[in-house]
């Protein structure tokens, strides 16, 4: 069901942007680096994005990234599967601020099971920041950005859990190619 939702959704996204671009729709891959505040460590993400300008000051972004984090040491293993939505304002050409939502399809996994069921859960979080895209050629950009999300996993308690924070930073970078 989660999977045929985000199927849904990026499928909207794709439909309206190629329908919609002449030359505005631009696509590429992109990888990140991040730490929720309460995680054990920080780590890497990897996805997709797409990107169209509807005009020289406003745009939206599109993405879905694979993510992973750990809490309490170990015993908390998250895997998610972002799917975001992000509006770009440029108040100067190349120079971004975004602004958007995300919805996390999650699969939470404690290691002291049985005590403690595994679940999936689907939460929304909210996220800001900006960044800069700097063109390579007449079809490719590079870009990079900072954006604070907004995340509450609501995790199960068991003992030492109380109170986990899985707000995050994360610095992110990628290519875009015009089409």
């Amino acid at each position: 069901m989660a999977s045929r939702s985000s199927l849904v959704l990026i499928s909207i996204i794709v439909s309206f942007a190629t329908a919609t671009a002449q030359s505005g729709l631009e696509v590429g891959p992109q990888i990140g680096y991040y730490k929720a505040q309460d995680a054990d460590h920080a780590r890497g993400t990897a996805g997709v994005f797409m990107r169209f300008r509807f005009s020289n000051m406003v745009g939206i972004e599109g993405s879905v990234d694979y993510r992973e984090e750990v809490y309490s040491n170990g015993l908390v293993d998250v895997r998610s599967w972002p799917v975001m939505v992000t509006g770009l304002l440029y108040p100067i050409p190349d120079v971004y601020g975004a602004m958007g939502a995300g919805w996390y399809n999650s699969s939470i996994d404690y290691s002291i099971t049985p005590v403690i069921v595994s679940e999936t859960k689907e939460k929304f979080g909210w996220h800001f920041g900006g960044g800069v895209e700097l063109p390579i050629d007449s079809v490719t950009k590079l870009v990079a950005d900072l954006r604070y999300v907004f995340l509450n996993y609501n995790f199960k308690s068991f003992p030492g859990s109380n109170g986990l924070n899985s707000d995050f930073y994360v610095l992110s970078a990628g290519i875009l190619f015009s089409f």
